[in-house]
């Protein structure tokens, strides 16, 4: 008799295995079809936000002008002493020199006393008043008066 329980055991034991493969081989391949699903979408994020990075590096620089560029390639630095000794030169009140820098006489206290710091536009106008004398400075406020 234990020969026949155990052939009947191993029988019970080869059909369950087989009912079970037959049950589980459409899951192994529905597993596989998701994880392959899964895999191209990471892949298709992954791109997208590479895109997306590069689109916003490119819309973030905006295009430089020519006021915007740096004179001889070196970027322009501001330095608030330098603004004050420089109009003290030209003999003119903060108002004058605002008008020519195309900015308020409160704007040029600021700068000159540190409490703000002018955009890099704007440090691009002064380094163009660098270069001005007295006399240009004159003609340029009479020629602003005029207008």
């Amino acid at each position: 008799m234990a020969n026949l329980a155990s052939v009947l055991k191993a029988e019970i034991a080869r059909l369950a295995r087989k009912e079970t493969k037959a049950q589980l081989d459409p899951l192994r391949k529905a597993n596989a079809g998701y994880r392959r699903d899964i895999a191209a979408l990471k892949r298709e994020v992954a791109d997208l936000s590479r895109r997306l990075k590069a689109t916003s590096k490119a819309t973030a620089k905006p295009a430089k002008s020519a006021a915007d560029a740096p004179e001889n390639g070196r970027k322009l630095r501001f330095q608030a002493k330098g603004l004050k000794s420089h109009r003290e030169k030209l003999g003119l009140s903060a108002a004058e020199y605002g008008a020519l820098a195309g900015v308020s006489a409160q704007s040029i206290y600021n700068w000159e006393a540190g409490k703000s710091t002018p955009r890099q536009t704007q440090v691009a106008a002064l380094a163009e008043l660098r270069g001005m004398g007295k006399r240009e400075a004159a003609k340029r406020l009479e020629g602003a008066a005029a207008e």
